[in-house]
């Protein structure tokens, strides 16, 4: 259930990043409708599902080997690391001809940014309460 809801939130993150002009989200080639929103949701919580599994995978990889940088840099790594991982999966998705389109490494980094306070944020509301 939290993986779900992890994608949900992802997907609404990425949404919000597509904001800025240097990345967009290719659609799935879905014929539903016109003007159905269907497509863009589908292709939103796939891209989100594949960034929480790049995420879970290669970012742990990735955060144990750079461990040492983490201490140097006092945690200010995990900003290029989190835009690293964004581009690692707009270059997964790239390979279907549809998902998430990143123009430059720096856009990832701030679309990183963007969706680590998104989640964050929602993860504050989100949070089950303790029982006491």
């Amino acid at each position: 259930m939290r993986f779900i809801i992890r994608v949900i939130v992802n997907a609404f993150a990425i949404w919000v990043v597509t904001l800025i002009p240097a990345l967009t989200v290719s659609v799935l080639p879905i014929k539903v409708g016109w003007n159905e929103p269907l497509p863009q949701i589908l292709t939103l919580l796939i891209v989100a599902a594949i960034f929480a599994i790049v995420n879970s995978i290669i970012g742990t990889v990735i955060k144990i080997v750079a461990f040492p940088l983490y201490i140097l840099t006092l945690g200010l790594i995990s900003i290029v690391i989190n835009g690293l991982l964004l581009w690692i999966t707009a270059w997964l998705t790239h390979w279907w001809n549809w998902g998430l389109r990143v123009e430059d490494f720096w856009w990832g980094v701030l679309a990183a940014v963007v969706i680590s306070l998104i989640n964050w944020f929602f993860g504050i509301i989100l949070r089950p309460q303790r029982k006491r």
